[in-house]
Parts: C-alpha cells; sequence; structure tokens
C-alpha cells in the first residue's frame, strides 16, 4: 500500500509544502519565497519572517493539494519541521499541521530540519549505507556518518561560523546583497587570480570546521586595502574565499570516507547549490572511487519535500508526534534507531 505524505517546512523564510509518496517520489512540491523581503535588511529578520509564513500558509497547503489533485482523504500521515530554526517560523508550520492533522484524522510527525535535508538525496538516488553527508547550509556545517536509515552520528561540526553564514557576511564586506553565496560562487569563477587566505584544518585527527578566521582575514584584508587607498578586485577576494573554505569542506569530507569505508557520499543543504564545491566533491570523489550525489538545486535550498522523504522514514519506523508538539529551535540531530 501507497503512502502518501504532506510535509510542511517553515523554518527559516521559506514557506513550503508538498506531498511525497513512499518517501522517494515527489506528488508535489510548493515553495514560497522570501528573499525579496529580507534582501533590504541584509538578512533574515524573525518577526517579518513569521507574518509571511502566517500569510502563505494556507496558500502553499491549498496548492499543494491541487498540484497533486489529492484531498486530505487520500494522505497517510502529515509531517513538519520541530527543529531547529527560528521558534516564532517554527510555530508557525507546526500549528498549520497540528490543526490539519487533527481535523482530518492523521498522524503526525515532527521531523528534524538536517535530517531533511540528507533525505533530499534520497529523492533522486538510493541510499546505500555506510555513508557519509556534508551538510552545508547557512546554519550548519556537519559530517554526518549514517549505518542505516535513522541512524545519524555526527562526527564533525563547525565550531563557529557556519560556511553559509561566513558566504553571507564576505558577501556583506563585498557590497553584495542578500543572500551572498549565489553572488560570491559567481564572482569565483570569473576570477583570474586568488587573494591567498589561511585553510583553517584545527587539531590533526579533527573533523570539525572553523571559518570564523577566515572570515576574519577578509574583513582584515579589505580595511588593509581601504587604509592604503587601494581597490580591492572582489573577483580576487571572491575566489581566495572560496578556494580556502572548498578546500577544507573537501579535504576533511575525503579523509571521513576514507576513515569510515562508506559506500556513498552525499552532500545537502543550501550551499551545496555551490558550483565550486559541487565541482570539487565530484572530483574528488571520482578519484577515489566512491559514488558521490548531491540533489538537483530545488532540493538543496529550504524545501518541504525533504521533510516529507525523512518523514516516510519515521513512520515506516512506527514513530509519531502528538498535539503537545512545540517548536525546538536548538533541536539536535538524534538518531530514531
Amino acid at each position: 500500500m501507497d503512502n502518501y505524505i504532506l510535509a510542511i517546512e517553515t523554518s527559516c523564510d521559506e514557506t513550503a509544502a508538498a506531498i511525497i509518496k513512499n518517501g522517494t517520489e515527489i506528488i508535489s512540491n510548493v515553495v514560497s519565497s522570501q528573499i525579496e523581503s529580507h534582501k533590504r535588511f541584509g538578512g533574515v529578520v524573525p518577526e517579518i519572517a513569521s507574518r509571511h509564513h502566517v500569510e502563505q500558509m494556507t496558500i502553499v497547503l491549498e496548492e499543494a493539494l491541487k498540484q497533486a489533485n489529492m484531498e486530505p482523504k487520500d494522505l497517510t500521515a502529515v509531517a513538519v519541521t520541530e527543529g531547529p530554526g527560528l521558534v516564532g517560523a517554527l510555530l508557525i508550520g507546526i500549528n498549520a499541521a497540528k490543526a490539519f492533522a487533527f481535523v482530518h484524522g492523521l498522524p503526525l510527525i515532527g521531523t528534524h530540519h538536517i535530517a531533511g535535508h540528507i533525505y533530499a538525496n534520497n529523492l533522486v538516488q538510493p541510499m546505500e549505507f555506510p555513508l557519509l553527508a556534508l551538510v552545508v547550509s547557512g546554519g550548519h556545517t556537519e559530517l554526518v556518518l549514517m549505518c542505516e536509515h535513522g541512524s545519524f552520528e555526527v562526527i564533525g561540526e563547525t565550531r563557529d561560523d557556519a560556511a553559509g553564514e561566513a558566504y553571507d557576511k564576505v558577501a556583506r564586506v563585498l557590497n553584495m546583497p542578500y543572500p551572498g553565496g549565489p553572488h560570491i560562487d559567481r564572482l569565483a569563477h570569473e576570477a583570474t587570480e586568488a587573494v591567498p587566505f589561511p585553510r583553517v584544518w584545527l587539531e590533526e585527527d579533527s573533523y570539525d570546521f572553523s571559518f570564523s578566521g577566515l572570515k576574519s582575514a577578509v574583513i582584515n584584508y579589505k580595511h588593509n586595502m581601504d587604509q592604503r587607498g587601494e581597490e580591492i578586485i572582489a573577483e580576487h577576494v571572491a575566489k581566495g574565499f572560496q578556494d580556502s573554505v572548498v578546500e577544507v569542506l573537501t579535504g576533511k569530507t575525503v579523509r571521513a570516507a576514507r576513515e569510515f569505508q562508506v559506500k556513498q557520499v552525499i552532500a545537502a543543504g543550501g550551499v551545496s547549490a555551490n558550483k565550486g564545491l559541487r565541482t570539487a566533491l565530484e572530483k574528488a570523489f571520482k578519484e577515489e572511487g566512491i559514488p558521490f550525489y548531491v540533489p538537483p538545486l530545488k532540493l538543496c535550498t529550504d524545501n518541504a519535500a525533504m521533510i516529507g522523504a525523512a518523514a516516510y522514514e519515521m513512520y515506516e519506523a512506527g514513530i509519531r508526534g502528538n498535539l503537545a508538539m512545540n517548536g525546538r529551535p536548538g533541536m539536535e540531530l538524534m538518531s530514531w534507531k
């Protein structure tokens, strides 16, 4: 019997709803982005994000059902991002999911946002275990080892700025609009030279990441050039910064894949849409002889399809939420098996 899960995602600045069949097939996937609203502030304003979610929630839910040509009675369960994220934004989606589940007598499943990003890969390529997931987004940079569905072991994480956060901050220094990542990526590919910035490897055996020092190095370079009255070449700065980030991310991922002898490596999160990072990872794992996969761009950024994919595995494992569910902005990625 087929299972159809209605999924809702509102952890930050996208209001999204999707219907997923058996955890691997997208029946509908609707995303309402708020980028234009937040761009003038240079970043996401939590209160504005929450208000937009309130305005768009019913619209995206109705559109997801319409695109799927389905009614609530056709659904198996309702899934929603429980955390982490902006607490006000999370609560909009959670309360919408609880109301929908209650009215239509459907099971409710609270899903981890990062588990969703990882399971976006299962929508395009079956997972093979053990696998290694490199999660890179605005708020997260992690290496996650999975030995089976629902098993998450974080073997490395950021100690300060996440990769996406560093991209946005460097973009601001270079007077680029929010979100900065795509602009840095574009400039880096236009550059003929790269400003030499440091690579932060931390301890010899560490899989943790640190990008705060790199960000500071870019800021200091800009200040020094300003003090000398010299113009910086934004393309060269962007390439130097991106080369450093990509080299560290790729190097540590390759080393972990070797150590844990994984059968598959996947990338997940908004920064996995970065062309420079995707190219470097693809090249490195082709040389290693380890299959590497990354979702299409529309499944890298926040969406509800990924939440439905993760929730399907939770549903199959017998995990259910209840109407006491609350937003968990600091929710840790925990195994459900």
